[in-house]
């Protein structure tokens, strides 16, 4: 009976985790000028977690490597399409969703595309926790090791270049960190609506916070409120928690513009 009436207890962990680390994560990405890498891994990373599901072994393996893929595959056609940048990372962002789609019926795999790609917050379970767990341990490190490259990185990346600090590695953590944090997200948004989720709470506070530590914990905090409420409102109108949380993120940057454009 106990075990009936705190069903919700799991997802609802899983959604405050998500609530925090995504926008944190997106606070990263967005004062690097880089969010358009994060909605191109979010997408690549379908691939990778199909092939992984088809053979058998953890989907967070076969994501991770997608993902990262997909990343490498759009730096190498960036510089080739100098100035076309966008248009190149939207080509393989396309590609890979597809071959993702495809790869189902080939590899005859047991997938729901739509649990994938919209999330299933419902059915998250203790590997899905400790996913998202490892995702959130790992952001953490991240900012203890290197938080003033970080600030560096996102302020000023041809000077924190000439002076030697390690663009080019923090950038590679920041990928690999990224790609974690969307494979755990999968389970509350899915591959489709993370990239609200990491954007969203960040473009609220973007332009009021007077440091990158500040723009995160304002923004891991907004996020908290959209995963925590959408996932208990979702619970009391029996609508699926993901698109939910997706509609409210939208609702609420379009609520804050209003806001700031009458005052």
């Amino acid at each position: 009976m106990v075990e009936t009436d705190i069903w919700w207890l799991l997802p609802l962990t899983i959604s405050l985790l998500i609530g925090a680390i995504c926008p944190a994560t997106g606070a990263l990405l967005i004062t690097q000028r880089r969010v358009l890498l994060a909605n191109l891994m979010a997408h690549s990373v379908l691939p990778g977690l199909v092939v992984a599901l088809a053979i058998g072994i953890d989907p967070s393996i076969g994501g991770l490597i997608s993902g990262l893929l997909g990343a490498l595959v759009a730096e190498r056609l960036n510089r080739r399409f100098k100035g076309r940048e966008e248009g190149a990372m939207n080509t393989v962002l396309a590609g890979f969703t597809a071959l993702g789609v495809l790869l189902v019926p080939l590899l005859d795999a047991r997938v729901d595309l739509e649990t994938i790609l919209f999330g299933d917050l419902l059915a998250a379970n203790t590997t899905d926790l400790l996913r998202t767990a490892f995702a959130a341990g790992s952001l953490l490190a991240l900012l203890i090791w290197g938080y003033r490259d970080l600030v560096f990185v996102g302020i000023d990346p041809e000077g924190a270049a000439i002076a030697k600090r390690p663009v080019l590695l923090i950038r590679l953590i920041c990928s690999l960190i990224t790609a974690l944090v969307v494979i755990s997200a999968i389970t509350a948004v899915g591959v489709i609506l993370v990239i609200g989720l990491l954007c969203a709470p960040v473009l609220m506070h973007v332009e009021r916070s007077r440091s990158l530590k500040e723009l995160m914990l304002r923004s891991a905090s907004t996020g908290l409120l959209l995963c925590g409420g959408g996932m208990m409102l979702a619970i009391a109108v029996d609508l699926p928690p993901g698109p939910l949380i997706g509609t409210l993120c939208l609702a609420l940057l379009f609520t804050y513009r209003a806001n700031t454009e009458e005052q």
